[in-house]
């Protein structure tokens, strides 16, 4: 069952008009929380972040925080698998084809949540290879906008050279991946780029800032150059499907040093054991 514009349905029964913005324009936001034994992981991050990108595009929020949670757990409870993916996203609506914003839309409210699916165990003990490219995608980045199509690009570069991910840079900085944050370790401590307009401030990337505070891991939040990207002792990426993945070989080499180099490191070791916890915690 999906959830649009107040009715619950079956997706095969889900109609949205041609004219809605968010098919003409790409005009809206969308959120992913993860759900784990059928408890939702940082819900109000997602639905704080979701806030804060309505309010850059000038929508008004349909919906009350409580209401949106109690969308959110019948969402889960109307779905039989136990971990999900709680997909949502919110349009300007529909209106006469116009690029200034109408007068009287009613914003789309579309929800669904499918099984969670997370990268194999191998994954996480061997790691995965990843990209390169230079960020070339609008600067409003903070805003996690249904037009996602420099970011579509970014991914099937990857895609191309079988590769996970493309870890970005702009102006010899890191900016994120593709559909990812990224995450630096250098002489045992984390790095990573503060939030600007020019990255999507992960709440996943949240979660792991918090552990690693939690867990008395050294954390920096910096600008990061590219340098300090290929000279790094272990590479990360955190979003809400991948929790917090090690990048183990970059542009085809190895990520670290000596005899731990194209491997995870003893850092991540420390981190996905933490993360683990603290989704066994909910």
């Amino acid at each position: 069952m999906i959830y649009l514009n107040g009715e619950w349905m079956p997706i095969e029964d889900a109609k949205i008009p041609v004219l809605d913005r968010g098919f003409i324009f790409g005009d809206g936001i969308y959120e992913m929380i993860p759900v784990y034994g059928r408890k939702p992981f940082y819900a109000q991050g997602h639905l704080a972040r979701m806030q804060r990108s309505l309010d850059a595009i000038r929508i008004t929020n349909p919906y009350s925080e409580a209401r949106w949670n109690e969308l959110i757990a019948e969402m889960i409870g109307r779905q039989p698998f136990e971990n999900q993916a709680l997909y949502f996203q919110i349009t300007r609506g529909v209106a006469k084809r116009d690029h200034a914003f109408p007068s009287d839309a009613k914003p789309t409210v579309f929800m669904m949540s499918n099984p969670l699916a997370t990268p194999a165990d191998e994954s996480y003990a061997n790691g995965v290879a990843c990209i390169t490219a230079v960020d070339n995608r609008w600067l409003r980045c903070d805003i996690k906008s249904t037009s996602l199509l420099g970011n579509v690009l970014m991914r099937q570069m990857a895609a191309d050279q079988n590769a996970i991910e493309t870890v970005m840079f702009r102006d010899g900085h890191l900016t994120e991946a593709s559909a990812s944050n990224v995450l630096v370790v250098r002489n045992g401590v984390i790095c990573s780029p503060q939030k600007d307009h020019l990255m999507l401030g992960g709440i996943t990337l949240d979660a792991t800032i918090d552990l690693a505070r939690a867990n008395g891991m050294p954390l920096e939040m910096r600008p990061i150059t590219e340098a300090e990207v290929w000279d790094a002792d272990e590479l990360w990426l955190s979003s809400a499907t991948k929790e917090v993945l090690p990048i183990t070989r970059l542009d085809g080499k190895p990520v670290g040093h000596g005899a731990g180099a194209g491997k995870p490191g003893p850092m991540f070791v420390k981190m996905r054991a933490a993360y683990q916890a603290a989704k066994a915690a909910l």
